[in-house]
């Protein structure tokens, strides 16, 4: 097959192209490692100037969405010259998928558009008009696309009919969490207490993520142990920032790469999250590659996160349940409860996934 891709550049406070990273990066070089002839258009909404580079097997061209969003509709119409696409894959937000479903009528190729997220929770669905449109797009596309089964019953609720929905959840790179460094050089390597006990979390740190429950259940543990410190990297609001208080090591935003080596740092990992639209939506990546790494685990039980910990209820809190979090905390220090780390799938087992589906839109169409 010969697939287009498209996305924008910066999502979940990274760069696809520059940090190689995540869902809209690791599956369409899957579909590469298949044997599928797949191009990418990247569309930057803060400016990084246009460049075609290849990465991991995939074409990307990239295009500023300002000063001119024209840029990118001649970006895709030299695409189609130089590629032929037999079919789009387009992700990231509404206007994503408005306009993949419009060039795919006016090529008259399939269009299956992929939801990491629930987008009708983005900001941008606030725009006049546009969530009729996304509506009308996601009814008008091949297949769908989702991350998550509860995000999966989210879509056929609101819509009256639906084309084919296929959940690909979020997964790793192959051989993420291997080769890890022992704990006591880990924590060396990001200069990082020997002699405490380390709770921490990795990833996007603000509010909507359920941030400031994680801060406060560490204050109340640090009443009942003073040998705890809580650890965070990631990006985050000025709310956040100012609220970082006593005991907590704050790394900055850490290099992707260097995410294995703070889970091996950890004594306990955690995924927090609000029960919101997002929340129950969302398959939360960090999870995922915490559990890759052995890393034992306290979530918060809301969307799929409840169904995947199904099977070791002491690794999850009720949403907003600060006192939960912190025993849950304690008891996981006391004693360590992992998830097998088979739950966590590969990119490359969901891109199989993706290229079935794939083919099945371009089935549909004869």
């Amino acid at each position: 097959m010969r697939v287009l891709v498209l996305c924008k550049r910066q999502y979940t406070g990274r760069d696809l192209l520059d940090d190689r990273y995540g869902r809209l990066f690791e599956l369409p070089a899957g579909l590469a490692a298949r044997g599928h002839e797949v191009a990418g258009l990247a569309c930057a909404y803060r400016p990084r100037g246009a460049s075609l580079r290849r990465e991991a097997g995939v074409r990307w061209w990239s295009v500023d969405a300002w000063p001119s969003p024209l840029a990118w509709w001649r970006q895709c119409d030299a695409i189609r010259a130089a590629v032929r696409p037999q079919v789009i894959w387009a992700s990231s937000d509404a206007i994503h998928a408005v306009t993949a479903v419009g060039l795919g009528r006016r090529w008259g190729i399939p269009v299956v558009v992929d939801l990491y997220d629930d987008y009708e929770s983005f900001g941008l669905t606030k725009l006049p008009g546009l969530r009729r449109m996304f509506r009308r797009a996601c009814a008008r596309a091949d297949a769908i696309s989702v991350v998550s089964h509860t995000l999966e019953g989210i879509v056929r609720r609101r819509m009256s009919d639906t084309p084919p929905i296929e959940v690909i959840n979020n997964g790793v790179p192959a051989g993420f969490g291997n080769d890890m460094p022992t704990r006591e050089e880990a924590r060396r390597r990001l200069g990082l207490p020997q002699e405490l006990r380390l709770v921490g979390t990795a990833g996007a740190l603000d509010a909507s993520r359920g941030i400031v429950d994680l801060l406060h259940a560490h204050a109340l543990l640090r009443k009942r142990r003073a040998d705890v410190c809580l650890v965070v990297a990631g990006p985050r609001d000025e709310a956040t920032g100012h609220a970082l208080g006593e005991g907590v090591i704050d790394l900055g935003t850490l290099p992707h790469e260097h995410i294995p080596w703070l889970y091996s740092a950890l004594d306990v990992g955690v995924c927090c999250n609000r029960d919101s639209a997002f929340g129950r939506a969302c398959y939360p990546l960090k999870l995922v590659e915490m559990l890759a790494c052995g890393l034992p685990v306290v979530a918060t039980s809301v969307g799929d996160v409840a169904m995947l910990l199904q099977e070791c209820p002491g690794c999850l809190y009720p949403a907003g349940d600060v006192n939960a979090l912190m025993y849950r905390l304690e008891a996981q220090l006391n004693a360590p409860v992992t998830v097998p780390r088979r739950v966590a799938l590969p990119w490359l087992v969901l891109a199989e996934k993706l290229e079935a589906l794939l083919h099945a839109a371009t089935g549909s169409r004869g």
